[in-house]
């Protein structure tokens, strides 16, 4: 028998001999159960799993790390353990499911959600990026997915919402409420052609309305929220559209019991009882989640890397977290022997593939290889992405890289590091191939916006990064000359329009250096979840023919008081 159960059995017995006493002064004095345990039979016990941001990891990666196939094993056997002790699971995706992988880009995603039909989800938070294809490509998805997608703040142009608002789950007897979200940000970063149609409304406004709908409807025991928002350190969001913490804060306490986040793609690990995340937060270690006004804020990192485990307990009208984990999926680490030789080693026990799920999906993975040698455009020449050129000098493909994604977010001003230029594209075809060779590092594209003074701040120290290292910038958008010796820029135009100092500008920078990569500046920008190659896949594939000359350079970057003219080039005194 178990301890609980004993317990469990002792606290029945008391209650009843308690009850048994006839006067009023004995039945005041019953005391409620202050544990699971004494609760017995009226408490509820539940686990709630989650992922977030899987951007086409169907497939585990080169080292076997994560994959759904193992994936489905390690959810099943949670699944197994808690019904075993009498609980039941829930779970959850914070959405994203679209753009990162190729193999599943090339197959808008569909070997995705069949995978997350296999595992069993319950539901999923809409993302941004599954606004990345045509609302026809989205509709296909919705009807493969076996399961809800939720946006309560997604509306369309008739005042009606394009998704359901939430879903109420019977989960061992509690029922639970899981009203979904999306960031505002959509509406800045997504394609206009497939969203021009659509209202992206202010999350925490529209939580209040769906929070005051269930409780009148008195549906739910607890509320909870799938959101694709992000999770910002005590709402520092910078640059972001406010993300779970501020509207955590911006609520009733009690009126929402946990949320289930994602976007930001970071493993939310607090140091406990701070705003501060666990800087010594490790794979496999131990993981508590944020707590904001009442609220749990949980997110599982990214690409399926983690499960993340919430054990609950459920008596006397309130939710109790026993326990929480992200369990890494085959992550491994780096080791040095004493040879000094390197290796890869798990982090924490091997979980095998489900291997009926991996045949399935391994259609798709092949399907998805065989297209990346298919013809996406063409170019009349050589595209130079030739290290000794890129790194010394405006090159073609230097500049249509940073045009490719300047215009993907409507930017006024790309900037692009010659290092995350690795090769050329020799007149031709080009397939996507060609285009992983160019940019295989998988950087994200980030969106900053600035004031005009605070634009040429930050070029002052861009533009002058010396020629021959990767940190030389291929620019575009901006006309100005750059005083190599002093470095300061001189700006006379942005996008085509005379500069103002006062005057707002956006542009785009790799994460890589948004983060302060290669000596850049450091910035808190918007994460727009678009992978550089997958945004040259897109702008190739949009064009169909590339006039190489295009992006040759226009004279519209003059470098002064440099050895060279084709960039800065100054001698050390």
């Amino acid at each position: 028998m178990t301890n609980m159960l004993i317990k469990g059995l002792v606290a029945t017995a008391v209650l009843a001999a308690l009850t048994g006493c006839g006067s009023d002064d004995d039945k005041a004095a019953v005391v409620e159960p202050t544990t699971c345990a004494e609760a017995g039979a009226d408490c509820k016990i539940f686990t709630v799993l989650h992922t977030n941001d899987n951007h086409g990891r169907f497939w585990s990666n080169s080292d076997g790390e994560y994959g759904m196939s193992a994936r489905k094993t390690l959810i099943d056997q949670i699944r197994a353990e808690v019904s075993s002790n009498g609980g039941e699971t829930l779970l959850l995706s914070g959405g994203d499911i679209n753009t990162g992988v190729p193999e599943s880009d090339l197959q808008d995603a569909v070997p995705d959600f069949i995978g997350m039909n296999e595992i069993g989800y319950d539901a999923m938070a809409v993302g941004n990026h599954e606004f990345d294809n045509p609302l026809a490509v989205l509709d296909s998805q919705r009807s493969i997915a076996n399961f809800p997608m939720l946006a309560a703040n997604i509306y369309k142009k008739d005042g009606t919402r394009y998704f359901d608002a939430y879903k109420v789950f019977d989960v061992n007897g509690v029922k639970i409420a899981v009203i979904g979200l999306t960031t505002e940000d959509t509406a800045k970063i997504g394609n206009p052609e497939f969203i021009g149609d659509l209202d992206f409304k202010d999350p925490k406004e529209e939580i209040v309305k769906v929070i005051a709908e269930i409780k009148e409807a008195k549906s739910a025991d607890l509320i909870f929220a799938t959101t694709h928002m992000g999770h910002y350190a005590d709402a520092a969001n910078g640059s972001n559209a406010p993300g779970d913490v501020a509207m955590a804060r911006a609520l009733a306490k009690g009126d929402l019991q946990a949320v289930i986040g994602g976007h930001s793609q970071n493993p939310v690990c607090m140091e406990p009882g701070t705003n501060n995340y666990d800087a010594e937060f490790t794979p496999g270690a131990d993981c508590t989640p944020d707590m904001q006004n009442g609220t749990y804020i949980m997110q599982a990192h990214e690409w399926g890397k983690y499960v993340g485990r919430a054990d609950f307990e459920y008596f006397n009208g309130e939710m109790h977290l026993v326990s929480y984990k992200l369990i890494p999926v085959n992550l491994k680490k780096s080791v040095t022997d004493a040879a000094g030789v390197k290796t890869k080693v798990l982090v924490a026990d091997a979980i095998e593939e489900d291997a009926a799920l991996k045949e399935l999906l391994k259609y798709y993975q092949d399907q998805g290889s065989a297209k990346l040698g298919e013809v996406i455009a063409t170019t009349d020449g050589l595209l130079d992405g030739e290290r000794a050129n890129v790194r010394n000098m405006q090159t073609n493909l230097g500049r249509l890289l940073a045009d490719a994604q300047r215009t993907k977010v409507n930017a006024d001003i790309g900037v692009m590091n010659s290092g995350g230029v690795r090769a050329s594209i020799q007149a031709g075809n080009i397939s996507y191939r060609d285009v992983l060779t160019v940019q295989p590092f998988g950087n994200m594209v980030t969106l900053s916006t600035m004031t005009g003074a605070e634009v040429t701040e930050y070029l002052n120290t861009v533009a002058s990064f010396q020629r021959g290292s990767g940190a030389y910038a291929q620019i575009t958008g901006v006309k100005m000359t750059v005083d190599c010796t002093a470095q300061t820029v001189a700006i006379s135009e942005i996008n085509g329009k005379d500069y103002s100092a006062t005057d707002s500008y956006s542009f785009t920078v790799p994460s890589f250096n948004a983060a302060g990569g290669d000596g850049y500046p450091k910035l808190n920008p918007v994460q727009t979840g678009y992978v550089d190659a997958e945004v040259l896949y897109t702008f190739f594939k949009d064009k169909g023919t590339i006039v190489a000359a295009d992006y040759a350079p226009m004279g519209d970057i003059v470098y002064e008081n440099s050895n060279s003219p084709l960039g800065c080039e100054v001698t050390a005194n």
